[in-house]
């Protein structure tokens, strides 16, 4: 659906696989498959026994802070990274808010909801929706970014993003997928040398986490104390502060480095695949560095219909600003459901009709 300002911008991958769609093979959220492990649903359930005390998030807090190396008072804690948009939207006195896309459309949704005029920097599929931070007005008092951006799975050098940095602009930067990248190269979290530097994380990727809602900012502490002042009180429940404090312990932190090593060699794996339906018109914005890849093919629509009959949901890409009806964003998944997926995209493409 597209509304008269455009695209829709509360249309999210959990639509494809509800009702209809929920037999379906889910390439259309992305969010890792087999999760959450079982250690962590032992400390979720653990946490059960004392759910008649008001949450207290000061462990939590402090877990977090020491796992990127800052002071608790820079540390937000927030029941997702969604909400944290509707935060920055709420507290944040701004006059030139600019939100770079494609990328995920919540910041600019949350933005317009607090009355906000939004203005867009689309970026282009011509060069690989690289990002020049010439193309964001001067006067921007607030930019926000994904890094690596969902849906394009782009990873913006750290140093260009840090380019958008200047004093009197609040750099909000989306890293919800940067666990995903190995090494989490480019990741601007931990970082206090930016001015204005606002850092979003969200644990329900790579943890499978969803429906818990666990994520966190990091900020300035005069940033977190205006963020925080929005929140309603005990704004993060009691189970979703033991995933936090059991998701940013070591043993959590090497299990999700090895993931992204294993999703770095399955979508290697997808992407052999799909360049091979190269002759059909498919492209793939590359390189890709997150959980999921941007594919354009012709007619994407009818092919995305096609698919659900052959039993995939993948994610339109016409509610993303600055792409259309010929973007379609796949998750990725063990090689076995890719390769079951590319065949079935195949069919797709060749199939009259």
């Amino acid at each position: 659906m597209r509304t008269d300002a455009g695209p829709d911008l509360r249309h999210h991958g959990d639509a494809e696989v509800r009702d209809a769609g929920a037999g379906l093979v889910d390439l259309a959220v992305n969010v890792r498959a087999d999760t959450p492990p079982r250690w962590l649903r032992e400390e979720i359930a653990a946490s059960l026994t004392t759910l008649a005390a008001y949450p207290d998030g000061r462990a939590a807090r402090a877990a977090v802070a020491r796992r990127h190396g800052l002071p608790a008072e820079r540390v937000l804690l927030t029941a997702g990274a969604a909400e944290a948009f509707v935060l920055l939207a709420r507290a944040l006195r701004v006059r030139r808010p600019v939100v770079v896309h494609p990328q995920f459309t919540e910041p600019e949704a949350a933005l317009r909801d607090a009355g906000h005029t939004v203005e867009r920097v689309l970026l282009s599929g011509r060069d690989g929706f690289r990002l020049d931070p010439a193309s964001v007005p001067e006067d921007a008092d607030l930019v926000i970014v994904g890094n690596p951006t969902n849906p394009t799975s782009v990873l913006h050098p750290a140093g260009t993003l840090t380019r958008l940095a200047r004093p009197g602009r609040t750099l909000v930067v989306d890293e919800a997928f940067m666990d995903a990248v190995p090494g989490e190269r480019e990741a601007l979290a931990g970082r206090t040398d930016v001015p204005g530097l606002v850092v979003l994380r969200s644990l329900t990727k790579t943890w499978g986490l969803a429906g818990l809602r666990v994520g966190y900012v990091l900020a300035p502490p005069e940033t977190v104390t205006a963020l925080e002042r929005a929140q309603p009180l005990w704004p993060v429940s009691t189970p979703a502060l033991a995933a936090t404090r059991a998701c940013v312990a070591p043993r959590a932190l090497a299990e999700a480095a090895h993931a992204a090593h294993r999703t770095a060699a399955d979508r290697a794996h997808l992407l052999t695949g799909l360049a091979e339906l190269a002759p059909y018109g498919l492209k793939v914005t590359g390189p890709a560095e997150a959980p999921f890849v941007l594919l354009e093919l012709p007619d994407a629509q009818h092919v995305r219909h096609r698919l659900r009959e052959l039993g995939y949901a993948v994610r339109r890409g016409d509610t993303f600003p600055g792409l259309g009806p010929d973007w379609l964003r796949v998750a990725v998944r063990d090689r076995t459901t890719m390769a079951g997926f590319v065949d079935a995209l195949r069919t797709a493409l060749t199939q009259d009709g």
